[in-house]
């Protein structure tokens, strides 16, 4: 779901039932070892205090993607800070993606990762980016540049999220 509003504000929800307990998708979301396994291969980092660093680095995956599109990669892909985490149920940061320099210019969005265990083994992850006065970000993460090479975005990430921790697979192999 997508609320934009007149003032331009613009609000991306993304929900996923994921077959995994709330500790194994904590895990995936905040764990280099894990993120650099889905979505587009990039290594997280977490310092989980209020105030603490998040960001991401490229991965061998994500290295290969870019110079394949003969595009220039930093060395950190998207920075941020730790707002609040209660793991394993509620991660909110800031976000900026580095990888452009208009959308590093519109600055920092704010991701909120909920995560709820519902019944049968199945847990429900709610993510909610709020991305006011970020529209270049906002069209990338909804997979708008998607045949620009900039990939599916959230729906991408999610999708492949769930599939690693169903199977032990990416959607990538």
């Amino acid at each position: 779901m997508t609320t934009r509003t007149e003032s331009g504000t613009t609000t991306q929800v993304y929900r996923v039932y994921i077959k995994a307990t709330p500790e194994a998708i904590w895990d995936a979301i905040t764990k280099p070892e894990w993120t650099e396994r889905y979505g587009y291969g990039g290594v997280a980092e977490f310092d989980l205090r209020p105030g603490g660093v998040a960001r991401a680095f490229p991965g061998e995956a994500m290295r290969r993607g870019a110079a394949e599109m003969g595009y220039p990669i930093p060395d950190v892909v998207v920075d941020g800070e730790v707002v609040e985490a209660d793991p394993p149920r509620r991660l909110v940061q800031t976000w900026r993606m580095l990888m452009d320099p208009g959308m590093a210019a519109e600055g920092f969005t704010r991701l909120t990762w909920e995560i709820e265990e519902t019944q049968g083994g199945v847990t429900r992850l709610t993510v909610t980016h709020d991305l006011a006065g970020a529209p270049k970000l906002a069209a990338m993460v909804a997979g708008e540049l998607e045949s620009e090479g900039a990939g599916g975005g959230w729906a991408e990430v999610l999708s492949d999220l769930k599939t690693l921790l169903e199977t032990g697979k990416s959607l990538r192999g």
